[in-house]
């Protein structure tokens, strides 16, 4: 009996700290497969805007407010 209450609690691998080991490798596992579909996104944008002109375009003036010469652009802010 001393020895499982020793196990379970004073040892290096006590039942505390492989509980917690778990739920961090859950928790990390989670952000690797939020990640991973970020990286998928991301890839598939890079892929939409090489290929396509008018995309390219459409993303410049909506991500960097690029304008034509004779433009005037009026932002709007939403809450």
């Amino acid at each position: 009996m001393l020895m499982f209450l020793w196990l379970l609690i004073f040892d290096k691998y006590d039942l505390i700290s492989l509980v917690g080991s778990r739920i961090k490798l859950y928790q990390m596992n989670n952000e690797k497969e939020y990640y991973m579909n970020e990286i998928l996104e991301t890839n598939q944008s890079i892929v939409e805007l090489t290929t396509n002109p008018e995309n390219l375009e459409k993303f410049a003036r909506e991500e960097y407010l690029m304008k034509k010469e004779d433009e005037d652009i009026f932002v709007i802010f939403r809450k």
